[in-house]
């Protein structure tokens, strides 16, 4: 997992350099970053049917041979053509790779230890996420841009080494492809990805987005009444009607959801108004960091104790807390404001990832840990494009009307341009006002982000119920009580055992 969430963030920090060296231009850096998420998230379903049906393990390494050769394609990309291109194939591996880690940990972990595998899970996904800018940085002012690419490879060749010493295979019995799902899955994640994606480039009543969002509503539409009809599903939809299922998926949205635009907000806030470079600006998130490290152990503790529902209802409570502290942030407050409140955001972080995803693992059916992994990620994605969609409306919108009435033309954009006027004409007074302007901003989009917490502590605790586990003498393929039924009301002869 480490490998997609450092290529992510490493590339936030390349894209100042790739415009000056490639010569992309503001539509190219859209679909550099847009190509690898669209295709990701349209895949996601049907990679993790795919590796249900032929191995996990399997899914696995094939995910990060893709990954690994487009990585490498993309470190020499001689246009921005060529590396949209690489990214969408970095896509592809990517929708392999990620429900197989869950799948892997789901059929290889007995409940007592699962929360703790996906404790360290979690926190490998936050150290990607804080020091993808910090390595990338580092890389950039000694290397060429490609080099943030090739970074990818030793992790990719030890991740592949590391499967197939130490990961069993695992595979759901044999059934009948199901094409026609999987084809439907992807146009409709697709077509919804990109209709949120599109927003802020286009606005909420685009043309442009409500087709894109009639095809994904169409399409969803379409797969639920096949999946419904044909004979062994990739989906088991009754699934859906299992309430902590529903209850956990929910909490991660609105955890996504919180957290994405926020960060956005916060990495401009460290270089435009603290000053930072984007080295500098890397490292100082590593409270956040070691927070959520330590924190992930508290959440496992809580939930052995009290329940997952106490878990991820207090860790996103704290979480909104943490938002709460960077909504009352002060241009004049400087960095030692902000690492309470990244300590407290990164306590909330920890508490509730382990719990939440090992509460959505625990009621997979056996032989659909993959696909129902994918569904996970493929919701979470969603959040996740719609937090930057709404945060970063909410962000530009409040930035342009804290600006004073004199400030007009490419400067109400954003922070960056009006800084980059302010450069230019030597006005000092309208980069304070940016500044001040830009505070304002991310108070109102961090009090959003901190409502949006607490409705997801709120759902969390009225729909999350407890699991019984499974005893530890069960076969380790064996699903829960709740994945059983699941299981055994959705598919002929019920649930299979992964075979390693």
């Amino acid at each position: 997992m480490l490998v997609l969430v450092v290529d992510t963030s490493v590339l936030n920090v390349a894209i100042p350099v790739l415009i000056r060296d490639l010569g992309a231009s503001g539509p190219d850096v859209a679909w550099i970053l847009d190509s690898y998420i669209l295709v990701f998230a349209g895949l996601l379903i049907a990679g993790g049917s795919v590796s249900d049906r032929y191995g996990r393990r399997r899914g696995l390494l094939t995910g990060l041979v893709i990954f690994g050769f487009a990585s490498l394609a993309a470190s020499f990309a001689a246009s921005p053509e060529e590396l949209i291109a690489a990214r969408a194939v970095m896509g592809v591996g990517g929708a392999l790779i990620m429900p197989c880690t869950l799948a892997i940990l789901t059929t290889v972990f007995e409940p007592a230890e699962r929360k703790r595998a996906l404790a360290i899970w979690s926190s490998a996904l936050v150290l990607g996420a804080l020091a993808g800018p910090a390595v990338g940085g580092t890389l950039l002012r000694h290397f060429w841009w490609g080099s943030v690419f090739l970074l990818n490879t030793p992790v990719v060749v030890l991740g592949g080494l590391a499967a197939l010493l130490v990961v069993p295979e695992s595979r759901a019995a044999a059934r009948r492809a199901d094409v026609v799902g999987a084809l439907l899955s992807i146009v409709s994640m697709t077509a919804l990805v990109w209709a949120v994606i599109s927003i802020a480039q286009d606005g909420w009543s685009s043309v442009a987005v409500l087709v894109r969002a009639g095809i994904a509503v169409f399409g969803a539409g379409a797969f639920v009444l096949w999946e419904r009809r044909f004979p062994e599903p990739m989906l088991p939809l009754e699934l859906f009607r299992v309430r902590i299922f529903n209850g956990a998926s929910l909490a991660i949205v609105l955890l996504s959801f919180a957290g994405g635009g926020v960060m956005l907000a916060l990495t401009q806030y460290l270089q435009f108004v603290l000053g930072f470079d984007p080295l500098r600006a890397g490292l100082a998130l590593a409270p956040l960091l070691v927070s959520v490290m330590a924190f992930n152990a508290v959440g496992v503790v809580v939930d052995r104790r009290w329940g997952a529902r106490t878990a991820v209802s207090a860790g996103l409570l704290f979480l909104a807390a943490g938002f709460g502290l960077l909504s009352v942030s002060a241009t004049g407050a400087g960095y030692s404001h902000l690492v309470l409140a990244l300590v407290v955001t990164g306590a909330g972080s920890g508490m509730t990832v382990p719990a939440a995803y090992g509460t959505v693992t625990s009621v997979l059916p056996a032989d659909r840990a993959a696909v129902g992994s994918a569904v996970n990620e493929a919701v979470q994605q969603v959040g996740q494009a719609l937090s930057v969609a709404v945060l970063g409306s909410v962000l530009t919108a409040a930035f342009a009307a804290a600006l004073p009435p004199g400030v007009a033309g490419a400067a109400r954009n954003s922070i960056g341009d009006a800084l980059g006027v302010a450069a230019a004409t030597g006005d000092a007074a309208l980069a304070a006002a940016a500044r001040d302007a830009f505070v304002k901003a991310m108070s109102i989009a961090t009090a959003v982000a901190a409502v949006g917490a607490t409705v997801g502590a709120i759902t969390a605790f009225a729909l999350l119920r407890p699991v019984t586990p499974r005893r530890a003498t069960d076969d380790p393929g064996t699903a829960t009580p709740a994945a059983a039924a699941v299981s055994a009301s959705s598919m002929p002869g019920g649930g299979a055992r992964p075979h390693a």
